[in-house]
């Protein structure tokens, strides 16, 4: 059976082990039941996100147009502390700004590849967690803006990670850690604008991801250059597809391209 669909990143349920969804247009598929499955992946074009054109996808799932002029793509989303909604500042939509800005956001920690220190909106949790590959994280400190989600993160990034290297998280070479211990250490740098908004008690959320054998030594595959793959899916975590021959597949780099995916 063959499946035809723009990539975007995959669904998940927090269920115990995690489940995972790929959505198309007018389908959908429970990776999970795929695992110990082959499958076949074919390029077949580009479509941009926004303006749904068969154009070069140039990051996030956008064109290089649309990048540099939706909202959905400023820098703010990726550098919160640049936010500016709360001034009634506008960037490129103060619409926009405002409703993603000006909601209750999360400054957490998780452990991926190693603890890092993270931003979120508290309605992505534990979503984003999950696609960050994490098998345990904590929410530390809840404010009710981007902006000052944004300042906290960048006072702690002094004193934890925050990037995952996605290698060491999909070979699962992961220590286990006390993120309660992490949250008291780190609580005497958090910004004094954001000191009251520190969440005292709370406990570790454990995450399981649907995996029967982690790669060895994964290697990343580049759809673009070899327009189609096929092996048989052993795993999920993160937003990757784990295969058999140590390749991986990261859907959310490539949300933007059109693809046809059969089950052999």
């Amino acid at each position: 059976m063959t499946y035809q669909g723009v990539l975007t990143k995959m669904e998940t349920e927090f269920l115990s082990p995690i489940q995972y969804y790929l959505v198309f247009e007018s389908d959908f598929l429970n990776m999970n039941q795929l695992l110990g499955k082959t499958i076949h992946i074919q390029f077949v074009k580009y479509q941009c996100l926004n303006c749904e054109l068969d154009k070069p996808i140039y990051r996030q799932g956008f064109c290089k147009t649309c990048f540099f002029d939706i909202p959905q793509a400023a820098d703010w989303i990726m550098r919160p502390e640049l936010s500016t909604a709360h001034l009634e500042k506008e960037d490129r939509d103060l619409v926009y700004e405002k409703k993603v800005q000006l909601q209750p956001h999360i400054v957490y920690l998780a452990n991926s590849s190693n603890v890092k220190v993270g931003v979120t909106r508290k309605s992505q949790v534990p979503t984003r967690w999950i696609d960050q590959g994490a098998h345990e994280a904590i929410e530390i400190v809840e404010v009710p803006n981007r902006y000052l989600a944004g300042i906290t993160e960048v006072a702690l990034k002094d004193y934890v990670a925050d990037k995952t290297n996605w290698r060491t998280m999909l070979k699962n070479e992961v220590v286990d850690e006390n993120l309660l211990e992490w949250r008291e250490r780190l609580k005497p740098y958090i910004p004094n604008e954001a000191k009251e908004y520190f969440i005292e008690n709370n406990t570790e959320t454990i995450l399981e991801f649907p995996v029967q054998r982690y790669p060895e030594k994964p290697k990343s595959l580049n759809l673009i250059k070899s327009q189609n793959y096929s092996g048989k899916l052993v795993g999920l975590k993160g937003q990757y597809l784990i295969f058999e021959d140590d390749t991986v597949f990261n859907i959310r780099s490539n949300e933007g391209l059109v693809v046809d995916l059969s089950i052999l």
